[in-house]
C-alpha cells in the first residue's frame, strides 16, 4: 500500500491510460494527436515503475523513469521538427496523405 492507496488501483488507472492511449494511435489520423496519445501511453508506464519502485522501497524504478522522460522529450522534439517540414510541404498534418511520400 502506498499513502493508503494500493497497487491495484495503480495499476488500473495505469491500464485504463495506456488503453485510452493506444485506442487514440490506432483511430485517429491527426499526428499531434498520435504524439499525444504515445506520451500518454509512455506516461501510463511511468507511473506504474513508480509506483513499484516506492512499494518495493527501490530508487532504479525512478531513475528509468528519469530517463524515459528525456528520451520522450527529444522524440517529442523530433517529431514535431519533422511535422512542421511534412506540413511546410503538403499543407496537412493528416496521416493518410502521409502515404503519397513512397512516391
Amino acid at each position: 500500500m502506498i499513502n493508503g492507496i494500493s497497487i491495484n488501483m495503480y495499476l488500473m488507472l495505469s491500464t485504463i491510460l495506456f488503453t485510452i492511449g493506444a485506442v487514440g494511435v490506432m483511430a485517429r489520423r491527426n499526428i499531434i494527436i498520435l504524439f499525444m496519445c504515445i506520451e500518454l501511453m509512455l506516461n501510463a508506464v511511468n507511473l506504474l515503475l513508480v509506483a513499484f519502485s516506492v512499494l518495493h522501497h527501490d530508487s532504479a524504478g525512478q531513475v528509468f523513469v528519469f530517463f524515459v522522460m528525456a528520451v520522450a522529450a527529444a522524440e517529442v522534439a523530433v517529431g514535431l521538427a519533422i511535422l512542421s517540414m511534412i506540413y511546410r510541404n503538403i499543407k496537412s498534418i493528416d496521416s493518410d496523405l502521409l502515404r503519397n511520400l513512397k512516391n
